[in-house]
């Protein structure tokens, strides 16, 4: 009897204490985390209908011949029947830009590599959304529009081939140092847009010739233990974004991997002095990044350049190491009214070369005729909880051009090999609390 008590006593405890965690568990702002962010199962293979193992339907394992034509048919197929999984066995199937339809689904098992083409006259052109702007450019490798539901799954490879293009990038930018990203053509690698309810999971995600993950006014979509690589030597892989979150809600990022030759998490939206009267655009609401680890990276997360609002930012439980040049990076760009508020960073341990960066994002700056720069604000932003070896700590610039308000410094253990002073008059209402740079506490 005694026994039985003590059980349901210890059970009761415990269910007081899920209680009270999960309704501690809030956003920045205060509002609840929905129970959603909290189910994070990988899906399986047999929950997604019938399959369409691609080699029954004269797709070869051939590293050397496009087969563009013959995988659409597959996907055509599987749509039009009523839905199902296209499934890769393991080989290598050289393709440019497939299209997935409503109910279809990609499954990659474990040895199969979906190869991109490096001729970029195979991809086709056609309206989409890239660095903030919807105009008329290469569709990317993968794509999925208005397909509710979608998912990349499995235990095999998306590999973008991006050498040539890279080298080709470098080439132009030693011609013309003002060229863009988009001057210089290439395709993305994924690229998810006005979609609901998308789930990707334990599939590799390599050598994009531009942003590798690419999601665009999406709702609900998970990114699971996904494993996201391009090379910063011997020939850097330019933007080439691990993620890119443009105009969603509901995003979690749980798992993953990330080493890339650009920003590893990047909040984008819009651009321009009337960016935010474009219903093109948008802002990122409730964004969960949590238990991932980042590799070489010009930054972990951030905000910018393109990105108008963003509200509900969460990291927590990460690692940082491999030469990361930022923890966080606030770029504000002076051509667009920008507000980034209610953003956390906690939990976090590793390397980086500066623990929280802000400064004027003047690249391409363009006011298109307007003779007064929009002013753009940051707010709410907390980092706590977090120990890391960096060169500088506070690599912030004050500017007329942006407020910087409500930050919040607390349980921070840094060891700043170059510069571990903070300007505080920079930030208005900056708190500081159990923050320890170089052995000595902060006030």
């Amino acid at each position: 009897m005694t026994q039985l008590l003590n059980r349901c006593v210890a059970m009761v405890f415990l269910l007081l204490f899920v209680t009270q965690m999960n309704a501690k568990d809030t956003f920045p702002d205060g509002s609840p985390i929905p129970q959603w962010f909290r189910e994070t199962k990988n899906i399986k293979l047999r929950e997604l209908g019938k399959q369409y193992r691609v080699t029954d339907f004269g797709v070869i394992n051939d590293s050397t011949k496009l087969q563009t034509e013959q995988l659409q048919a597959v996907i055509d197929q599987a749509a039009e029947a009523g839905g199902g999984v296209v499934l890769i066995p393991k080989g290598v199937y050289l393709t440019s830009s497939l299209f997935f339809k409503p109910h279809t689904h990609l499954y990659l098992e474990e040895g199969a590599v979906i190869k991109g083409s490096d001729d970029i006259s195979h991809f086709p052109v056609m309206k989409t959304r890239i660095e903030g702007q919807t105009l008329d450019y290469f569709a990317a490798l993968i794509n999925a529009d208005g397909v509710d539901g979608f998912t990349i799954s499995g235990k095999g490879t998306i590999n973008g081939n991006g050498l040539r293009y890279w080298k080709s990038f470098w080439q132009r930018r030693a011609v013309n140092p003002n060229c863009t990203n988009i001057d210089e053509l290439r395709p993305r690698l994924v690229y998810i847009s006005n979609s609901k309810n998308v789930q990707l999971s334990g599939v590799r995600l390599e050598n994009s010739p531009f942003w590798t993950t690419h999601l665009y006014k999406c709702e609900n979509v998970k990114l699971l233990g996904l494993y996201i690589y391009s090379p910063s030597e011997p020939v850097k892989a330019p933007s080439t974004d691990a993620v890119d979150i443009d105009a969603c809600t509901n995003v979690l990022i749980k798992d993953c991997y990330m080493s890339v030759n650009d920003d590893a998490i990047a909040l984008k939206g819009g651009k321009g002095p009337t960016a935010n009267e474009d219903s093109n655009n948008g802002g990122n609401n409730n964004i969960i990044i949590e238990d991932c680890t980042f590799g070489f990276c010009h930054s972990a997360l951030t905000f910018g350049s393109e990105c108008l609002h963003s509200r509900n930012i969460v990291m927590r439980r990460c690692v940082i190491k491999e030469r990361a040049a930022r923890l966080l990076w606030l770029k504000m760009r002076p051509d667009t009214p920008q507000n980034y508020e209610y953003v956390l960073v906690e939990d976090v341990k590793g390397e980086a070369r500066n623990f929280l960066y802000i400064r004027p994002w003047t690249q391409f700056f363009d006011l298109k005729g307007q003779e007064e720069m929009p002013k753009s604000y940051s707010s709410h932003v907390t980092m706590r909880n977090i120990n890391l070896v960096c060169e500088t700590f506070f690599n912030v610039d004050a500017s007329d051009q942006y407020e910087l308000n409500d930050f919040s410094f607390e349980g921070l253990r840094i060891e700043a090999t170059k510069d571990g002073t903070i300007h505080k008059e920079y930030i208005k209402g900056l708190s500081i609390k159990d923050v320890v740079v170089n052995d000595e506490e902060i006030k």
